[in-house]
């Protein structure tokens, strides 16, 4: 195993105990309650979902079979017939909640709209009925690129109602990543936008959809355009179609498609360690299960909260918690279209402020971000709302911890620190606010059913406060079923990287960790090449890619180094081509590049200039002991497969 071994450095011991007032009302109220729940789960694990998922979920047809394991694949209520949609909306039509607010949603420029369950529905299935016109069938593959508006939970919900899987691209990617991910996916249908607002500018989405489509992803026959801007854009005759022109004949009634349990439901790509990027898979039955329970058990979800994700649709997080766990549960989920931005570094409050919000969970490189800003900003609007604050993307460093408890949560919110991923499809480590003490730093513990352990380089348990690999022991319902076009790549990359000697297999989620006295997992960041810009997984091959595309640049290597606002900044090393000599304006030129193939998130922080990289005798380049030169390290560990040692002098020289 090429990999070093992990040291746990995080010595962390205050610790956060629950109120009582807040654990007497909360769903789940003590420790003792939680590990009933644990041991029962780890007991008869099929039994425990099954009994969920018959409470807690409105079924067309009973499964036949709770599990089929076929390590490493997975199938969840097998002959199970259920529409995530149905259970989003249409249930909740016979009950109270049709009346109640589901989406409320804040414009950038300060527009807004609020829809109730029975609004939603009638424009889900308005949506829905306008897909099918354009052709789009069962099984049929839909990309969707749209900015924060309620159009992109709704084409979410319409595809799910008709069952056409999915695909959302995060608006922040360029034309050639959405192309990529458009021709993978093979889609036939884009939804996108004229445009969206970001930081008082206007982000060009359709431009970006065109020059996707000029470039490739033939499979596109129709194009879907929601007016949000109103800027001027070009429509192609015959492929365009404006969303209200279409809207306005479409019938507000769709009946909800039965699906198979283990039909697809959506594709989300994912970077990898190769330059492709994974599409993740995930199904229906067994993902609408867990992103329901694990949203409704780590918030405390109840009928009179506002509760607020700020993350993008684009990302599993908006997926599970902005669109599908929150309104599976008839709750209020609010959708912010903006981003604090020099004219408003406040906006956030005001939006808490405006609308009561009592749930609100955010990433620790946004925490950071604000506590950059000061105090001022919260402390001049009223947060009192708030009672549960979470966080989710990476992990939390104890001081910004500590300040979201003190300044945003004015010491009465317990923090809700989630581990989990794309592929989990849900939490896999989290507190539970009315039950777990917390402590800063710490996701603390595994969720029911959710078999986690700290394993060696062997696949063996390792000691406590010991830096291991972190690992699922058992399958659970939410998980990704496999790699979309690519079953090997799945097994390959998350069930054969650690395998124990009994043979068993394990899900390896690609993080280290160590685990405290009191069971407490810490989760110490990425043990492979991928690079965490806030709270965004990056391949480094999608990154080095780019900047091998580009004609100065021979090759290209990308490490991530600390960054107190984004957690990792990217920094790329460069040999050129021939006698072509590096200056500011190749490194901006650069700079740039990389945006226009991947997107603004992938920007490189510094780009340093070599003859050469550190690589091993067989040629692959030592990113481990780049990733130390970025951060001003000491170089450490084993340098004896080293090629040529002067390569790191002379770059540690910044020659």
């Amino acid at each position: 195993m090429s990999q070093p071994t992990i040291e746990s450095i995080l010595h962390e011991k205050r610790l956060f105990n629950p109120s009582e007032d807040f654990s007497k009302q909360a769903r789940i109220k003590s420790m003792e309650e939680y590990r009933e729940l644990y041991e029962k789960a780890k007991a008869n694990p099929e039994a425990f979902w099954a009994e969920l998922a018959e409470n807690e979920l409105h079924w067309f047809k009973k499964w036949d079979q709770v599990l089929d394991w076929q390590p490493p694949f997975a199938k969840w209520f097998v002959g199970g017939k259920i529409n995530i949609s149905y259970n989003c909306l249409d249930r909740h039509l016979t009950t109270w909640r049709k009346n109640k607010a589901a989406l409320i949603w804040e414009g950038e420029p300060g527009d807004s709209r609020t829809l109730t369950y029975s609004q939603l529905h009638r424009e889900v299935c308005q949506m829905a009925n306008v897909i099918k016109q354009l052709g789009v069938k069962k099984g049929d593959r839909v990309g969707i690129y749209m900015p924060m508006i309620p159009e992109a939970a709704i084409a979410m919900l319409a595809c799910a109602r008709i069952g056409a899987p999915h695909t959302v691209i995060f608006g922040g990617f360029s034309a050639e990543a959405l192309k990529d991910r458009l021709e993978d996916a093979e889609a036939k249908l884009v939804i996108t936008a004229d445009g969206g607002w970001r930081k008082d500018a206007i982000v060009p989405l359709k431009e970006q959809v065109d020059k996707a489509l000029q470039a490739g992803a033939p499979s596109v026959d129709n194009v879907l355009v929601v007016q949000r801007t109103e800027q001027k854009i070009q429509m192609e005759p015959g492929r365009d179609h404006w969303w209200h022109d279409l809207q306005q004949n479409a019938s507000g009634q769709c009946p909800a498609e039965e699906m198979d349990s283990e039909d697809m439901l959506f594709i989300l790509y994912t970077s990898g360690t190769t330059g492709k990027p994974k599409g993740v898979v995930h199904t229906t039955g067994g993902y609408n299960l867990y992103s329901h329970i694990t949203n409704q058990w780590a918030f405390d979800l109840q009928d009179t909260d506002v509760y607020w994700c700020t993350a993008d649709v684009g990302w599993i997080t908006g997926h599970s918690y902005i669109v599908y766990g929150p309104l599976s549960n008839g709750a209020t989920t609010l959708m912010y279209e903006g981003a604090p931005r020099a004219s408003n570094p406040g906006c956030l409050w005001d939006v808490v402020e405006k609308y009561g919000v009592t749930i609100f969970y955010t990433a620790p490189t946004a925490i950071r971000a604000l506590m950059k800003m000061g105090e001022r900003h919260p402390n001049a609007r009223d947060l009192s709302s708030l009672r549960i604050l979470g966080t989710v993307g990476e992990p939390i460093n104890p001081e910004a911890w500590i300040w979201y408890n003190r300044v945003i949560g004015q010491g009465k919110c317990p923090i809700v620190d989630t581990w989990w991923q794309t592929e989990t499809g849900g939490f896999m480590i989290t507190p539970l606010p009315g039950a777990t003490p917390t402590k800063p730093g710490s996701a603390t513990l595994p969720f029911p059913g959710i078999i986690a352990d700290v394993v060696d380089t062997e696949g063996e348990p390792v000691t406590n406060n010991s830096g291991g690999y972190l690992v699922v022991r058992h399958p659970w319902p939410g998980m990704m079923r496999t790699v979309y076009g690519d079953p090997e790549r799945f097994r390959r990359t998350y069930w054969e990287y650690l395998r124990p000697k009994n043979g068993d297999y394990v899900y390896f989620a690609g993080d280290g960790a160590h685990r405290d006295e009191d069971g407490y997992f810490w989760v110490m960041g990425r043990v492979d090449d991928v690079i965490n810009v806030s709270g965004h997984r990056l391949g480094t091959m999608e990154v080095e890619s780019a900047l091998v595309s580009h004609p100065a640049v021979a090759e290209a290597a990308v490490v991530g180094r600390p960054d107190e606002v984004k957690g990792e900044e990217i920094v790329a090393f460069v040999t050129l081509e021939g006698d072509r000599q590096p200056d500011e304006a190749l490194e901006k030129e650069l700079k740039q590049h990389v945006v226009n193939e991947i997107g603004a998130l992938a920007r490189p922080g510094e780009i340093r200039f070599s003859d050469d990289l550190p690589k091993t005798r067989s040629g692959k380049i030592m990113r481990r002991l780049l990733r130390s030169l970025a951060s001003g390290q000491e170089i450490s560990g084993d340098t004896s497969t080293l090629q040529d040692r002067t390569v790191l002098e002379k770059l540690r020289g910044g020659a």
